[in-house]
């Protein structure tokens, strides 16, 4: 009985259009399991939300079922993606879970972070794409090369990420807080991936 009524209480979407392939397009996204309603929101849950405008998500509506992990979830990715203070610059933390995104195949994360990526380094915007369209072995110079590589092994499993990740890191001229930022972005995203994975699906860009 207890199969049954959770059977019951997954969405499913019959008509839905699925996207097929990688873009730079904003996605949209689609829970299995209903989200807290916005009425029904309590000042905990906004606390969680960190910021308010995220209540129009329904991926953060629902893990506001859970406000305080929530919270510590947005902090951490707030602070490993806008804080740029020192270390890694934005776009190429964008560029590490853009390829930690394209790597395990959640195409809606992808499509925003590669989106982030080429809106901090415009004329790169190419390289992004290339990323997107033929994956990590995609031409890239050596830079975005090392970072991309490090990231999918990080996605791969932890333990596929090694030295030679580090030395590649190195000699393209990061410095130890930058790699740092590569791996946060890479290890956050990695998780936050198959989280969203196992949620809900991507819709098609609105017309």
């Amino acid at each position: 009985m207890a199969s049954v009524e959770s059977a019951e209480r997954v969405t499913r979407y019959p008509d839905l259009v699925r996207p097929n392939e990688f873009t730079q397009a904003e996605l949209g996204w689609v829970p299995w399991l209903e989200p807290k309603a916005v009425e029904d929101l309590t000042d905990e849950d906004y606390a969680g939300l960190v910021e308010r405008a995220r209540a129009g998500s329904p991926y953060f509506r629902l893990l506001v079922r859970d406000p305080v992990v929530l919270g510590a979830r947005t902090r951490a990715d707030n602070d490993i993606f806008y804080n740029t203070d020192a270390g890694l610059g934005r776009a190429e933390r964008e560029l590490s879970a853009a390829a930690t995104s394209r790597t395990n195949g959640c195409l809606f994360c992808a499509s925003v972070h590669s989106r982030f990526a080429s809106l901090q380094a415009p004329s790169r915007r190419d390289d992004v794409q290339r990323l997107l369209d033929e994956g990590i072995d995609g031409d890239q110079d050596e830079r975005w090369t090392a970072v991309i590589e490090a990231a999918a092994a990080l996605t791969a499993t932890p333990s596929h990420f090694g030295p030679a990740h580090v030395a590649a890191l190195r000699n393209a001229g990061l410095d130890d807080q930058a790699i740092v930022d590569v791996v946060q972005s890479a290890a956050f995203f990695n998780w936050a991936n198959r989280l969203m994975l196992s949620l809900g699906e991507a819709t098609p860009p609105a017309a």
